[in-house]
């Protein structure tokens, strides 16, 4: 499979074996009270223990301070951190350099002019991911189920890797992959029976939609 596949939001034992075993390359752990996908540290540690070498665990953040920071960071065993937040460019080089991990800058696109900010963090970040714009007044800045125009990056690169998420599904997930020439996706409503809830049959629908592609 030439496409690397991230579950983000990940809660329990049961679905981060379900999504280690169907093939995902990275698992997320989201780390944001808001969400129905959120962590306490102890808990994603114990998940963090049960993923095996060579998947990436990931951590999702959303403005996190330093100290949020540093608690994280010094108790879950980590590859990756996500900031889903209004991170500055500065603030992105920050965590980078205090952290020593690798740094996936979330963007969310609604428009052209949102294009252009992703230009900008590619210069500071390890990965970007691609998301759609949350709606305003939204509570979460991702992991709503919708997606974006994927006309707006069709075919387009940065100079680092990247993601695109944002209202992907097994239904869905091959035709963006076609009009955006994506190498990584990253799914969590969409593999969800109900918020926070992940069904083991729809990870391992959209992993196996993408292998059969």
């Amino acid at each position: 499979m030439d496409t690397r596949v991230k579950i983000c939001g990940l809660k329990t034992p049961e679905a981060v074996a379900t999504a280690v075993e169907a093939g995902a390359h990275y698992l997320g752990f989201v780390f944001f009270p808001k969400s129905p996908r959120h962590l306490e540290i102890p808990a994603a540690r114990a998940l963090a223990f049960e993923v095996p070498v060579g998947v990436a665990k990931v951590a999702l953040v959303v403005n996190a301070t330093d100290e949020e920071l540093d608690r994280i960071t010094g108790e879950v065993p980590l590859d990756m951190l996500q900031l889903h937040g209004k991170e500055s460019p500065e603030r992105v080089t920050e965590i980078r350099a205090r952290y020593g991990l690798p740094v996936m800058k979330a963007v969310g696109v609604a428009e052209p002019a949102d294009v252009q900010a992703l230009d900008a963090y590619g210069m500071v970040c390890d990965q970007l991911l691609v998301d759609a714009k949350a709606p305003k007044g939204a509570d979460l800045p991702g992991g709503n189920g919708l997606a974006f125009d994927w006309r707006l990056i069709s075919k387009r690169g940065w100079n680092r890797p990247w993601m695109l998420a944002g209202g992907l599904t097994p239904e869905n997930v091959v035709l963006a992959i076609q009009m955006t020439g994506a190498k990584q996706v990253d799914v969590s409503s969409g593999v969800e029976s109900a918020p926070g809830v992940k069904d083991a049959g729809k990870i391992r629908a959209f992993i196996e939609a993408i292998r059969a592609a």
